[in-house]
C-alpha cells in the first residue's frame, strides 16, 4: 500500500497465500490522502501537532500502520484485526512494544481526550452507534472527526448517527467508490444514553433455548433478536451431552452454549469468538441464565479454537459466518472446521448450521471422511461430522 506517509507491505490475518483479498481498500487510501497536510479539497488535517489520535474500526491495521509515527490509539472489536495490525506493524519495523501505538478493544476504556477521531465505518450500524456513544464524552468542540468507507457502506442512516451523537455531518464526493464523512462535534452536557446492550427472552419455538434470556452487545450478528439460523440450530442440537466438554464456536451472544449448560449442568462449556463484543455478550447471557456459581465455563477471544489443545474437546457447535466485512467468503468457516477437527478427540463431533447453498457437507466429508444431515429445512441444514480414530500408517 502506497500512501503519502510511506509504502507498506500489509496482509490480512491469519496470513494465507491463497487469500486474494487485500488488507486495505480505496476507503483507507482516500482517508490517508485527505490527512496529508496541503492536499485535498475538504480541509486537510495537519497531524504533526494534532494531539491524541484515535482510530476506530481499522480493519487490518492499514490506517494505524500508516499513521504510527503520530502515536495513535486503535480501537477494534476484532481479535483478528488487532492481531493483523500487530503483525503489519512488526512487518513495517514499528511494533507496539515501544508504546508507539496502543491497541484497544471495544470493551476497553477509551482515551480520556480525543483530538482526532478517524472512523472506518463498520458493517454493523449498531456497533457504530454503540462506539460513537462510548467515545462522545471524550471528544470536544475542536476534535477533528473524519470517517471513511466504500460508497455501499455509507448510508443516510450512517450519517444520521454521526449527526445525532456527535454533531453536524456532511460527506465528500466519491473517489474510486469510496467516500469520506466529516463531522463537527458540538459541546453538550446532556447526551442520549447508549441503548446497548439489549436483552430479550427466547420464545417457545427456540428449541432448547426456549425461555432463556439473551444479552446482546452491539455488533454481533442479528443483534436485536434471535437469528433464524440459530433458532433452527437450537431445535436440533443434542439434548444430553453427558458432562462433555463443549465448544460454542463463533459463539455470538452465547445462547447455544448457554442452552447446553442449562440442559446439562455437568457439561464444561467453552465460548469462543473473534469479536470482543460477542464474548462479552456470551458472558452476560450465561450469567443471566445460570444462577449458581459455576466454574465449568470459559470465555475466550481468539482465532476460532486455535488456543485449545488437540484432542481436548468432545463436541463443537458452530454457526459459521460467510462474510469477511463486505466480502462473501467461506474461508473463515473452512478454517473453523479444520481447527475443530484438530481439537476434537476421536469420536468427537462437529455440528454445523448453515445456509443450504453453502455446500459445507462436501468440505466436511473431505476433512472428516464423513458428514450427515442431522436436520434440514428449505433454507438451513444442520450437519454432523465425527472425528475418526486415526490409524497408524504402515511402515
Amino acid at each position: 500500500m502506497t500512501t503519502p506517509f510511506g509504502s507498506y507491505e500489509l496482509t490480512r490475518f491469519p496470513e494465507d497465500p491463497r487469500d486474494q483479498l487485500r488488507a486495505w481498500d480505496a476507503a483507507d487510501e482516500y482517508l490517508l490522502r485527505h490527512l496529508d497536510a496541503g492536499t485535498g479539497d475538504h480541509g486537510p488535517v495537519d497531524l504533526s501537532g494534532a494531539g491524541q489520535i484515535t482510530i476506530l474500526g481499522d480493519r487490518w491495521g492499514a490506517l494505524t500502520t500508516a499513521l504510527a509515527a503520530y502515536h495513535p490509539v486503535q480501537i477494534t472489536d476484532s481479535y483478528l484485526a488487532r492481531a493483523g495490525t500487530a503483525a503489519n506493524l512488526d512487518r513495517a519495523g514499528i511494533g507496539t512494544a515501544k508504546s508507539t501505538v496502543r491497541l484497544l478493544t471495544t470493551q476497553d476504556a477509551p482515551p480520556e481526550r480525543i483530538d482526532v477521531l478517524l472512523v472506518r465505518v463498520p458493517k454493523s450500524l449498531a456497533l457504530l452507534e454503540d462506539q460513537l456513544y462510548r467515545l462522545a464524552p471524550h471528544v470536544h468542540a475542536g476534535t477533528v472527526v473524519v470517517g471513511t468507507g466504500m460508497v455501499k457502506e455509507i448510508h443516510t442512516s450512517t450519517l444520521k448517527l454521526f449527526e445525532k451523537i456527535l454533531g453536524p455531518t456532511r460527506t465528500s464526493l466519491a473517489e474510486k467508490k469510496a467516500r469520506l464523512i466529516f463531522c463537527t462535534p458540538t459541546a453538550t452536557s446532556t447526551r442520549a444514553v447508549d441503548p446497548w446492550p439489549v436483552t430479550y427472552t427466547l420464545d417457545e419455538d427456540a428449541g432448547s433455548g426456549a425461555g432463556l434470556t439473551a444479552v446482546n452487545h452491539a455488533g454481533i450478528f442479528c443483534a436485536d433478536r434471535l437469528d433464524v439460523g440459530t433458532r433452527f440450530f437450537l431445535q436440533s442440537i443434542p439434548n444430553n451431552t453427558n458432562g462433555a466438554r463443549v465448544v460454542d464456536l463463533g459463539c455470538g451472544n452465547g445462547i447455544v452454549g448457554t442452552a447446553v449448560a442449562v440442559a446439562d449442568p455437568k457439561a464444561e462449556i467453552v465460548f469462543t469468538d473473534e469479536s470482543y463484543q460477542a464474548v462479552a455478550s456470551a458472558k452476560a447471557t450465561f450469567r443471566a441464565n445460570v444462577q449458581r456459581e459455576r466454574e465449568r465455563a470459559d470465555f475466550l477471544v481468539g482465532d476460532g479454537v486455535a488456543m485449545l489443545d488437540p484432542g481436548s474437546v468432545d463436541l463443537v457447535l458452530c454457526n459459521p459466518p460467510f462474510h469477511s466485512h463486505q466480502a462473501t467468503t467461506d474461508a473463515t468457516a473452512l478454517r473453523m472446521f479444520a481447527q475443530s477437527r484438530k481439537v476434537l478427540r476421536p469420536g468427537g463431533e462437529l455440528w454445523v448450521v448453515a445456509n443450504r447453498h453453502m455446500g459445507y457437507h462436501t468440505h466436511l466429508r473431505r476433512l472428516f471422511g464423513n458428514s450427515e444431515v442431522a436436520a434440514s429445512e428449505p433454507k438451513f441444514v444442520v450437519l454432523r461430522a465425527i472425528k475418526q480414530e486415526e490409524r497408524p500408517r504402515p511402515m
